[in-house]
């Protein structure tokens, strides 16, 4: 059986002026984190807010608890980033296929 945990992270972007200066922090922490953890990311909501971005980073195994726990670290990762962003809204979801 194959287990998806989607973990969807809001982050509030400090000093952001621009959809250019949101794109910039989306891509240095959607970059960092799939160097580092064998995840998929991508941004799912608030594209035209530049003061906020909705990420969500897919973790799939043949093991519900590997891919929550790689869910698990992959949060803990972004919020020890020093970037210019604070984590918001958390939520964490796993399927079964």
């Amino acid at each position: 059986m194959t287990f998806i945990t989607v973990l969807t992270v809001e982050l509030v972007i400090f000093d952001s002026a621009s959809l250019k200066d949101k794109r910039a922090v989306v891509r240095q922490v959607t970059q960092r984190t799939r160097n580092k953890f064998p995840v998929a990311a991508s941004e799912v909501d608030t594209q035209n807010d530049p003061s906020r971005a909705t990420l969500a980073f897919a973790a799939i195994s043949s093991e519900s608890q590997i891919s929550h726990a790689t869910a698990q670290k992959v949060l803990a990762f972004i919020e020890d980033l020093r970037i210019d962003c604070q984590v918001g809204e958390v939520s964490t979801e796993t399927i079964s296929l």
